[in-house]
């Protein structure tokens, strides 16, 4: 009996110990938002180095959401090839880790990945036309300064989410898809930094002023302060006040900066508005915070 009394007690420890613990709705909701980053990088980047995307490489992680607008494979050298590819199964795994802790998390939004798309955002970053039209897909640095406008605004996103998630569950997912995204961010933005006084063809515009500018227009459109640095910045922006060089954005204390789902939405909308999609979600962002501030401008229509 005794002997029964315990196998039953162990076997009721094992399976509380490897049974996912539900998370509350607050959690869910705050880890269910960086999905539509998390799409959009994995679009991206798996378009970009091979030229096809989740309907190929694990469409159930889809929902049956539309495929990307103009994404295609991009014109790279086999190093940045390989880098993007590597990115691109990772964005796969954040996908799948999400939805598996949530219980499935919302359908793929309608992401405009087309060079009209990103050439849009750059004219706005510089306040004018350049012409011809930036294409991110037409070579290496090219395709490095678009994606130095995706995997940051994520990461800023994670920083932002983390202190007001509740349980350790949340925080440690949240944790191991900052630390990626993190790197991520990294390598772009050392890779940029190798090519800084490089112009970019046929503009005549250093590689540093370009992410100078997309860092000023995200500034501007997140309307919450200085969140955002180029690769090369005033020194008292720098690292302790002393340098120049900004291989890593981060603030006074070298620690990252957090951004709210609202100015995310601001950002990618390139609205400075998270009421009005556009950019690169012409239908809004998915899930249920995204969801709420479009439900909120309908309602002050009626």
């Amino acid at each position: 009996m005794a002997m029964a009394m315990a196998t039953t007690f162990y076997v009721l420890c094992f399976f509380l110990s490897v049974a996912p613990v539900p998370l509350p709705k607050s959690d869910q909701n705050l880890l269910e938002f960086p999905l539509n980053l998390e799409y959009m990088e994995a679009e991206f980047f798996l378009y970009g180095s091979m030229g096809f995307g989740l309907d190929h490489i694990q469409p159930n992680l889809t929902g049956g959401g539309p495929p990307p607008i103009g994404a295609r494979k991009a014109n790279l050298t086999p190093l940045i090839t390989d880098i993007i590819t590597q990115f691109g199964y990772q964005e796969v795994g954040h996908i799948r880790a999400i939805k598996s802790r949530i219980g499935g998390g919302f359908r793929r939004p309608l992401l405009n990945l087309s060079a009209e798309s990103f050439g849009a955002v750059i004219n706005q970053a510089f306040g004018k036309p350049l012409y011809p039209l930036f294409d991110p897909y037409a070579n290496d640095i090219n395709y490095l300064l678009s994606s130095y406008i995706i995997p940051y605004v994520g990461l800023t996103g994670y920083v932002g989410a983390n202190p007001y998630l509740q349980t350790p569950t949340a925080k440690k997912l949240v944790a191991g898809l900052l630390g990626v995204e993190s790197g991520q961010d990294a390598i772009l933005r050392n890779l940029l930094y190798e090519r800084a006084t490089l112009c970019v063809v046929p503009y005549g515009i250093t590689v540093f002023d370009f992410t100078n500018k997309i860092s000023e227009l995200r500034n501007k459109l997140g309307r919450a302060g200085l969140k955002d640095e180029g690769l090369v910045v005033s020194p008292y922006l720098g690292a302790e006040g002393k340098v120049k060089g900004n291989v890593l954005s981060a603030d006074t204390n070298s620690l990252s900066y957090g951004r709210t789902p609202k100015e995310i939405l601001r950002i990618v909308y390139g609205s400075g508005k998270e009421q009005v999609p556009g950019g690169f979600y012409p239908h809004g962002a998915n899930g249920t915070i995204a969801r709420k501030y479009l439900k909120a401008k309908i309602n002050l229509k009626e």
